[in-house]
C-alpha cells in the first residue's frame, strides 16, 4: 500500500519537469527524493516502528559473557549512519548499533525490547529526539516526546540497564537545505536542557554531543556534509565523547 499524496506529488514533479523543461539533473534529482519518501511511506505502513530491520540479526547473536561490556545505541539515521564511512563504529568494541532512519521516540520505545532489552548490553546509549522535533512521523509535543524517553529509561533500568542520554546534535543551514525549518534552533535546545536535567534526575549519564559540535548555535560545517548528519570528521569527534559517557555510565568515573 502506497501513501497516495506522494504519489500525486510524485507524478506532478515529473510532469512539472516535462513542461518547464527543466535540465534532466534537476529532475531526477526531485524524482528521486520523492521516490525515496514513498518507500519510506511504505515502510511504515508495513512495520511502523521497525521491528523487522535488526530482528533476524538479533536472534544470530550469542548471549554475551559475563566479562563483556555489550553497549547497544538506540536511535534514528544519525545512529544508524555511524559506520558506513570511513569512520568506523567503534571497531574492537561489543558495541551494536540499533539506528533506524526517520525514528521517532514512540517507534523506538515500542522496538526497545527486542532491540536493546533482548540483547542484554550493560549499557545502553539512547540518541533519541531530533526526528520527533521534526514531525516526521507527524505532530508531538515536548511533552510527548519527553514521557517516551522517561518509558524507555524506566524500561532499561527495571532490566538492569546503564543509560547514557545524548543530546541532539546541532544544525546548521550550511548548505542547500535550511535545516532550521525542520528543526528550528531553539526547540534543538530547548529539548537539551530538557535531556540534562532529566539524565540528572534520574540517574543516567548525560552525553553532550552538541556542546563539542556546535559553534554558537550552528553544527560546525566541517563536521557534515548537508548540516544535519554528522560526516566522517563529526562521527570522530563524536566516538570518543560517546566512550568517555559509557565509561562513566560503567564505572562512575
Amino acid at each position: 500500500m502506497k501513501n497516495p499524496v506522494v504519489i500525486i506529488l510524485l507524478c506532478f514533479a515529473i510532469l512539472g519537469c516535462l513542461a518547464a523543461a527543466q535540465p534532466r539533473s534537476d529532475c531526477s534529482k526531485i524524482v528521486s527524493g520523492l521516490e525515496r519518501q514513498l518507500e519510506t511511506q511504505r515502510r511504515l505502513l508495513v512495520d511502523w516502528a521497525g521491528l523487522t530491520r535488526y530482528g533476524s540479526e538479533n536472534t544470530e547473536l550469542p548471549r554475551p559473557a559475563s566479562v563483556e561490556d555489550r553497549v547497544v545505541f538506540l536511535g534514528d539515521e544519525i545512529t544508524e549512519n555511524w559506520g558506513r564511512g570511513n569512520s568506523k563504529f567503534f571497531p574492537g568494541k561489543p558495541y551494536l548499533n540499533r539506528g533506524i532512519k526517520g525514528q521517532t521516540t514512540p517507534q523506538m520505545l515500542i522496538r526497545f525490547r527486542q532491540d536493546v532489552i533482548a540483547l542484554k548490553p550493560k549499557v545502553v546509549v539512547i540518541m533519541a529526539g531530533t526526528n520527533d522535533v521534526a514531525g516526521v512521523a507527524g505532530p508531538i509535543t515536548q511533552g510527548m516526546m519527553a514521557e517516551n524517553i522517561m518509558s524507555i529509561v524506566e524500561l532499561a533500568k527495571a532490566n538492569g540497564i546503564r543509560v547514557v542520554l545524548a543530546s541532539l546534535t546541532p544544525i546548521c543551514d550550511c548548505y542547500d537545505v535550511k535545516q532550521s525549518k525542520l528543526r528550528p534552533f531553539g526547540k534543538i535546545i530547548g529539548v537539551n536542557g530538557w535531556l540534562r536535567e532529566y539524565a540528572a534526575e534520574s540517574g543516567s549519564v548525560y552525553l553532550d554531543f552538541y556542546k563539542a559540535m556546535a559553534e554558537g548555535r550552528n553544527l560546525k560545517k566541517e563536521l557534515s556534509d548537508d548540516g544535519f548528519i554528522p560526516n566522517d570528521a563529526g562521527y570522530a569527534l563524536m566516538a570518543p565523547l560517546a566512550e568517555a559517557a559509557i565509561n562513566n555510565a560503567l564505572h562512575g568515573k
